[in-house]
C-alpha cells in the first residue's frame, strides 16, 4: 500500500499529501517496531552466546581448581610427612643405638588387643621385644615379625608391662597399660610422694626399653584404696591413633653389652 500510494503521489503530488503523511506516520513506528524486535532477538542470542562461554569457562577453571587442588593436598602432605621424619630423625641422633625408620600399615585397636602394623620386619633387621619409640616417646615392643611386617603390642594394651621411674624423685614401678585409661604406674608404696604432672620415664632395668625414653605424665594419685600400693595414673605422649611412623631400637641392651 505504501508503494502504491507512493508512487500515485509521484504523479500527483498536491494532491495526495494527506496520503503521504499518513504513510510516514504509520510506516515510522511499524519500522521502529521491528527494527526493535529484531535487536531484541539479536541482543537475546548474544546473551545466549556470552552464557554458553561463560558455561565453558566456569568448567574449565573448576577443572583447573580441582587439579590445584590435589596438587596442593600433595605437596601439603609432603610437607607434613617432611616435618614428622625431621622429628624422628632429631629423636634418632639421640638414642645410642642403630635405629631403623617404619611405616605403620595397619591397626588392631579393639577392646581388647592394642596393635599396630608396620612395613619392615626380619629382612631389615628386626625381632621380638625390640622397643618401639617416636617423637613424643614410648610407643610400645615388637611382639611378632615376619619378613616385611612386624606386630607391635602398643604401650597402652593391658598385657604391655615397662619398667619406669618418676623423673622428678625417681621413684621406680612398673607401667601396665590401661586402655582407654592410658597407663597405670604400679607397685610405688604409699609412703612415696607422686604428684599429677610429674613425668615418667623409661628405667632402662628390663633390658627392653633404653633409659631415660619418655613415656608420660602423672594424672591422678590416689592413696585412699586398701593395701600398701597406691594408684597411679599416667597419660602416655604419644597419640596413638595418630602414629604414621615409628623408630625401632634395633639392638638391645644386652646386644650392646
Amino acid at each position: 500500500m505504501s508503494l502504491v500510494i507512493l508512487s500515485y503521489s509521484v504523479k500527483q503530488p498536491a494532491s495526495v499529501g494527506f496520503f503521504r503523511k499518513l504513510v510516514l506516520e504509520t510506516a515510522a513506528p511499524l519500522a521502529n517496531i521491528i527494527s526493535t524486535s529484531f535487536r531484541g532477538i539479536d541482543e537475546a542470542w548474544k546473551r545466549y552466546i556470552f552464557l554458553v562461554g561463560i558455561e565453558d569457562e566456569n568448567r574449565r577453571l573448576r577443572q583447573e581448581n580441582s587439579s590445584l587442588t590435589q596438587d596442593l593436598v600433595h605437596y601439603r602432605e609432603g610437607f607434613l610427612e617432611g616435618i614428622r621424619l625431621q622429628k624422628l630423625l632429631t629423636l634418632k641422633e639421640k638414642v645410642d643405638y642403630p635405629t631403623i625408620v617404619a611405616r605403620v600399615i595397619g591397626r588392631d585397636q579393639t577392646s581388647i588387643v592394642k596393635t599396630i602394623f608396620i612395613d619392615k620386619g626380619t629382612s631389615h633387621g628386626l625381632k621380638v621385644d625390640l622397643p618401639v619409640i617416636a617423637d613424643w616417646g614410648v610407643v610400645g615392643r615388637i611382639v611378632e615379625t615376619s619378613s616385611h611386617v612386624s606386630k607391635i603390642l602398643l604401650l597402652i594394651d593391658e598385657n604391655s608391662n615397662i619398667d619406669a621411674l618418676v623423673q622428678e624423685n625417681r621413684i621406680q614401678g612398673i607401667l601396665q597399660g590401661a586402655a582407654s585409661r592410658g597407663c597405670s604406674l604400679k607397685y610405688v608404696s604409699k609412703t612415696e610422694t607422686v604428684s599429677p604432672g610429674n613425668i615418667v620415664i623409661s628405667s632402662g632395668i628390663s633390658g627392653i626399653f633404653p633409659k631415660g625414653l619418655l613415656i608420660g605424665a602423672v594424672t591422678n594419685v590416689d592413696k585412699t584404696g586398701s593395701g600398701l600400693f597406691q594408684k597411679i595414673d599416667v597419660a602416655p605422649y604419644v597419640d596413638f591413633a595418630r602414629l604414621e611412623e615409628v623408630i625401632i631400637v634395633k639392638s638391645d641392651m644386652a646386644d650392646k653389652k
